[in-house]
């Protein structure tokens, strides 16, 4: 599942990209245009900032701005930055420990399919995507998913 951090970190981006138009987008501004909670963006932000997806500038005509364009930003790239992991299963994990039953695991092969699936899918789909309402032109064949108490 992926967090808070990271849809807003995606809404974000996506703000920025709307309204920066090559030059800094004030905090406060992002703020109420998503509705967020300055303290809580600007964690966001500084881990945005510190892993070179934006450029952070402190003043009174200062802000937030993106480094490259729309297009160049994976959604698998911002991810990477907001969540811990987005491996389905602990053991699939970059940091995990070896698993002690990885060769006889009748599962690991499936998860590492639906893995390289996601990651996949995450890295094809651009900022420039969310911007242009393309994540969402391919309908889903999928049923809704079930709640299971």
């Amino acid at each position: 599942m992926i967090s808070t951090r990271g849809r807003y970190a995606l809404r974000v981006l996506v703000d920025i990209a709307e309204h920066g138009n090559g030059h800094f987008v004030k905090l406060d501004e992002i703020a109420q245009r998503q509705g967020l909670s300055e303290k809580y963006l600007e964690s966001i932000l500084a881990a945005l900032t510190k892993h070179g997806l934006l450029h952070g500038k402190r003043s009174s005509f200062g802000g937030y701005m993106l480094t490259k364009p729309p297009q160049e930003y994976t959604i698998g790239s911002i991810l990477q930055v907001t969540e811990n992991t987005l491996a389905p299963v602990a053991c699939l994990k970059e940091s995990a420990p070896p698993c002690k039953n990885r060769q006889t695991c009748k599962t690991v092969a499936f998860w590492e399919e639906y893995f390289a699936v996601i990651n996949d899918f995450l890295e094809k789909k651009t900022l420039a995507d969310l911007l242009n309402g393309q994540a969402d032109k391919a309908p889903c064949a999928c049923p809704p998913p079930s709640r299971r108490i």
